[in-house]
């Protein structure tokens, strides 16, 4: 269970545990509430722990894990005495320390898109748009193994793709996330894989709009300049109201996680603004199917 403070500023739990990734987040919304009740800076916890403001300020934006004798040295701070509630804190610390399905890759997976894949386990809704393929959520195993393939041998190539394989899980759970992507009109242009290979992913598209917790939309070429100017993006919520909706955006080597209300606001009226351009999911569906013909064509000619 994921716990939050009550009235009295005490942990109970509250909502079934969804994840380490997010019970390190909730843990640090509720370390944060606690330091700032008592008017303490990130700067006098850090001393009580024997770090600095950052290492503070990492723990509660949940990007890093929990030593016990952290907490148990915040609480103290904190002015939280009772054992029981003393307890709760640690024991929730501890479930948030345990690992994910994924690290079993952490061999294969850079440290940053770990925190990606715990907080997209954990969403209630993902918006995503794609600027040039089609997004790995909704990527079938041979187009995933065509796009992991660059760069990696074959015994790296399948790990890869079973990560992919293993996220998409989430989508045919008995509480799936509701998942809404935007896909560019150039993604169905590339064709990744291979004639067969894309026309497969075009008809497995397809097959997920059917799905009532996905929708898709084509932005298409014909909607002329837009506001995300090919830069992708997914926009992650929860359903724990103490965590903040992410924006992740991913580069060649790092990626980004904002949570500011600013920018949150910022790529939420972009996105909606991109949902608007897009054609509507029937005219999409419609859109994708007559590219999957065109690639039968194709292939029969090959």
């Amino acid at each position: 269970m994921i716990a939050e403070p009550n009235d009295d500023g005490l942990v109970q739990s509250v909502v079934p545990e969804q994840g380490p990734t997010v019970l390190r987040i909730a843990l640090g919304g509720q370390l944060r509430k606690l330091r700032e009740s008592c008017n303490i800076t990130r700067e006098a916890a850090g001393d009580a722990i024997r770090g600095s403001h950052a290492k503070i300020s990492r723990l509660e934006l949940g990007r890093t894990g929990f030593k016990e004798r952290d907490i148990r040295d915040l609480l103290t701070l904190y002015g939280v005495s009772d054992p029981v509630e003393r307890e709760r804190f640690l024991a929730l610390a501890r479930q948030a320390n345990e690992p994910g399905w994924w690290h079993r890759y952490s061999d294969l997976l850079p440290s940053w898109f770990g925190t990606y894949l715990g907080l997209e386990q954990a969403a209630n809704k993902i918006r995503t748009y794609e600027a040039h393929l089609v997004p790995g959520l909704l990527q079938t195993p041979e187009y995933a193994r065509a796009v992991l393939s660059l760069g990696n041998d074959n015994a790296d190539t399948e790990r890869r793709v079973a990560v992919r394989q293993r996220r998409q899980e989430i989508l045919h759970r008995a509480d799936p996330p509701i998942v809404w992507a935007v896909i560019d009109e150039a993604a169905l242009h590339r064709p990744v894989g291979g004639p067969q290979v894309h026309r497969e992913q075009m008809e497995h598209l397809i097959a997920l709009a059917g799905l009532p917790n996905v929708t898709l939309q084509v932005l298409p070429y014909s909607a002329g300049e837009h506001a995300a100017a090919g830069s992708s993006f997914s926009i992650l919520r929860f359903a724990q109201p103490e965590l903040p909706d992410i924006v992740y955006l991913e580069h060649l080597t790092s990626a980004l996680y904002l949570d500011r209300r600013q920018d949150l606001a910022l790529y939420l009226s972009v996105m909606d603004r991109l949902s608007v351009q897009a054609l509507p999911p029937q005219k999409s569906v419609e859109m994708l199917a007559s590219y999957a013909e065109g690639l039968v064509t194709t292939t029969g000619q090959h």
